[in-house]
């Protein structure tokens, strides 16, 4: 009998998820939709991202369920992205996150800088 925890487990559909969703562009996509945006207006946002990973990231929610994607008809054919309230109970926790990150950023690239340099010394 396997006394692995199931949420450890490889076929464990949470890793899928986690997966999806814990990746830099789905989270910085989360964040931009806090209103409802058109993809190039979430492409100008997204400073490096390109439109083929902006794609796939935003097709990648709305399968999850993240993410609602509506045609647009008028004189100007386009695609608006909105959270679904799914997206929209991740922005807590993912505030969180990012909050925590951009106040430890400072801490992290000093311990970054020290830890290369040691790993320079350590080569030479």
């Amino acid at each position: 009998m396997d006394k692995t925890d199931p949420i450890y487990r490889a076929d464990c559909p949470s890793r899928i998820v986690l997966d999806q969703i814990a990746d830099k562009w789905s989270m910085m996509v989360l964040e931009v939709l806090r209103e409802p945006q058109r993809f190039n207006a979430i492409k100008r946002r997204l400073d490096g991202v390109t439109q083929r990973v902006l794609t796939q990231t935003l097709r990648k929610l709305e399968r999850n369920g993240m993410v609602k994607r509506k045609v647009l008809d008028g004189r100007v054919l386009g695609v608006e992205y909105s959270l679904t309230p799914l997206g929209e109970s991740l922005q807590g926790p993912f505030s969180i996150l990012f909050d925590w990150t951009l106040g430890n950023m400072a801490a992290i690239q000093d311990s970054q800088r020290r830890y290369d340099e040691q790993n320079q010394r350590r080569q030479n």
